[in-house]
């Protein structure tokens, strides 16, 4: 696995015992990239360690929502909206047209608290709003695609 930087590095040995605390065995850490992935509910969750600048580091979990849901005015304004109530994180549409909700925090304060309030956030946001997505959108929750 390749580091930007000592700091990114170090932070991301921060990171992994902090989720195997948090989350056992349930989560699984990748070995080509400082990456980890959790389920939860109908939500895949996956948490990423990135360089930021030279001395610190960004800890950001996503989970992609729905494949196949039309971009159009509505659900643009939907996600938005939806943006406009949350407290941790936002909704997004990924260069593939997939929605996504994710949450950043900075990687050297980031304590186990801050990691398992952000993850929560991001899994239980997405298990709420896929279903709502696809039901009012169209699509395919990632939770069923290849199903």
């Amino acid at each position: 696995m390749e580091f930007k930087t000592p700091a990114h590095e170090a932070i991301y040995g921060k990171v992994v015992p902090l989720m195997k605390e948090l989350f056992g065995e349930m989560v699984s850490v990748r070995d080509d990239r400082p990456a980890f992935g959790v389920r939860m509910g109908s939500a895949w969750v996956q948490t990423w360690v990135s360089a930021w600048g030279d001395d610190d580091a960004t800890v950001t979990t996503r989970s992609w929502l729905t494949t196949g849901t039309e971009l159009t005015v509505d659900l643009a304004r939907f996600l938005l909206n939806a943006n406009d109530e949350m407290r941790f994180g936002a909704f997004g549409v990924d260069k593939d047209g997939d929605t996504f909700f994710e949450h950043t925090i900075l990687g050297s304060t980031a304590s186990k608290a801050e990691l398992k309030a952000s993850i929560l956030a991001v899994a239980n946001t997405a298990d709420d709003y896929d279903d709502d997505i696809v039901s009012r959108f169209g699509g395919t929750r990632m939770a069923d695609r290849g199903s």
